[in-house]
């Protein structure tokens, strides 16, 4: 029979965020990607033996607590309510919420010119949460996912969209929004982005931790997030790959 070896990896990603996770055919691209593909490597999986999962953000913890994917990396911020219920090695990438807007759009400056506007966000995400509880005059409509708030955005059902400045950046870059869309460039929170596992599994954490000191050191982040988020003139704000937390 087949050696251990020869067994797939489940791993989430998300499939339609261009520049992070994305999902063409039966092409996968972006920063989330590499990274991922990079730790299945160092887990002695070559790139075929991945099996790419779809984690909607309000699936992510169902999705490891189950066993449904080894691990995720998808725009996963690391917060201490998510926290108690997955574990997380990283950040390996810091990243900040923003707005993105039509590009004629004058009147939206940041998060505070959005009274009266219809702003969208996506069920589950940080992003959605913080607007709601700093902004209450905002009309927040929530997708389930960004390429739906995007389309409404040019289309003018909604005014403004908000996540991370990193996933904006992707959407304002693609051939069919350009010109259409800008990004604020105002950053009003930090995102550390880990990578989601399952609860108090720290050897594995450790695996994982190491495998990304590895990518920086060799090089591997440096050209994975130039490849991936260069072309939409995209800056992580600390420029530097983060130092991972330890595993508890």
């Amino acid at each position: 029979g087949a050696s251990a070896g020869g067994e797939k990896i489940k791993v989430g990603i998300k499939f339609d965020q261009p520049g992070l996770g994305l999902k063409q055919g039966d092409k996968y691209t972006g920063l989330d990607v590499d990274v991922a593909t990079y730790i299945a490597g160092k887990l002695g999986k070559t790139p075929a033996q991945i099996e790419w999962v779809q984690t909607q953000s309000a699936q992510r913890e169902d999705m490891i607590s189950s066993g449904q994917v080894k691990f995720i990396v998808a725009t996963y911020s690391i917060t201490d309510a998510r926290k108690a219920k997955v574990s997380f090695a990283g950040p390996y990438l810091i990243a900040g919420q923003d707005l993105l807007v039509r590009a004629d759009d004058t009147s939206i400056t940041g998060p505070e010119t959005l009274a009266g506007k219809k702003l969208c966000s996506v069920a589950g995400s940080t992003s959605a949460q913080k607007i709601k509880d700093k902004y209450p005059a905002v009309d927040l409509q929530n997708m389930s996912t960004y390429s739906e708030c995007v389309a409404a955005l040019v289309s003018k059902g909604v005014d403004a969209l908000t996540t991370d400045d990193s996933i904006l950046s992707g959407y304002a870059s693609q051939d069919q929004y350009k010109g259409k869309v800008k990004v604020v460039g105002k950053p009003f929170t930090q995102e550390r982005y880990g990578v989601g596992l399952k609860k108090g599994d720290t050897a594995f954490c450790t695996q994982v931790t190491d495998a990304l000191k590895a990518m920086v050191s060799d090089g591997s982040w440096q050209k994975a997030v130039d490849a991936n988020l260069g072309p939409a003139g995209y800056k992580p704000q600390t420029g530097n790959p983060p130092a991972p937390d330890a595993c508890a």
